[in-house]
């Protein structure tokens, strides 16, 4: 297999080096990565600058680069240039330190680079781990990599859906199939006074989940030691409520 690898932690995140590793075991592996971090990225990309796309690294099955770009940036400068003449197998980004359930998706830069992937028709795959410390342990994490991956092959699933795969911090009790949990970000600037006494923020905040009794859904999972599988799709229409705007007439 021909496996694009990217992730929005950067090209030295412990998180993309342990899933290269795993993915080299069944595929030759590019990896295409920011020079430093780029959390809360979504699907941005750059018009206002130059990309830069250097490689870093090469031995049999496995290259490197680097760029000064987005997650998406990334994913493009892979499918566009890199493999410009035969699209990769897969994409899998992360892993990612750091919960991207729930609302999370909409804000991911480790979602941007799946999305992108989706969007041009490649299999496409984000882990990720409830914990920001690059020192936290992957060890519980690791051995459910592998299986999930061919898993999700397995399923040879239409173009436009990707997933969304979260882990607990700590033992693992095992992955079970979710969907996206509804909930909301609030609280979300602690308000600070610098010295010249100007006020600034610094972005916090603190996560509602409106389902805390829903059993199905990814942040549940996620609390009770379970891996979350979570399918999405690119195509974002309300196809129920159609039905319901089709009885109003919108000649105007």
């Amino acid at each position: 297999m021909k496996i694009l690898i990217s992730n929005d932690d950067g090209i030295g995140s412990p998180g993309i080096d342990l899933l290269t590793r795993v993915m080299r075991t069944i595929g030759d592996v590019t990896v295409v990565a920011p020079d430093g971090g780029r959390s809360g990225m979504s699907s941005a990309f750059t018009v206002s600058k130059p990309l830069r796309l250097d490689k870093v690294f090469e031995e049999p099955g496995l290259v490197k680069y680097v760029s000064n770009g987005t997650p998406t940036d990334c994913v493009k400068l892979g499918l566009n240039e890199i493999f410009a003449d035969e699209k990769p197998d897969l994409l899998v980004a992360g892993i990612n330190h750091g919960a991207n359930s729930s609302t999370a998706v909409l804000y991911s830069g480790t979602l941007g680079c799946v999305f992108e992937g989706c969007e041009n028709d490649v299999l496409s795959i984000g882990f990720s781990l409830c914990n920001h410390s690059w020192a936290t342990s992957t060890q519980y994490l690791e051995p459910y990599i592998l299986p999930i991956v061919k898993k999700i092959i397995g399923l040879n699933p239409p173009k436009g859906l990707c997933f969304n795969v979260n882990a607990p911090e700590g033992p693992i009790k095992g992955a079970v199939l979710t969907r996206q949990c509804r909930g909301h970000w609030g609280k979300e600037f602690e308000h600070r006074v610098d010295p010249h006494g100007r006020d600034y923020y610094w972005l916090t905040g603190e996560y509602f989940n409106h389902e805390p009794d829903a059993t199905d859904t990814d942040e549940t999972a996620l609390s009770n030691g379970y891996i979350s599988i979570c399918p999405l799709k690119i195509d974002m229409t309300a196809h129920d409520y159609i039905r319901v705007m089709e009885q109003v007439n919108w000649q105007i």
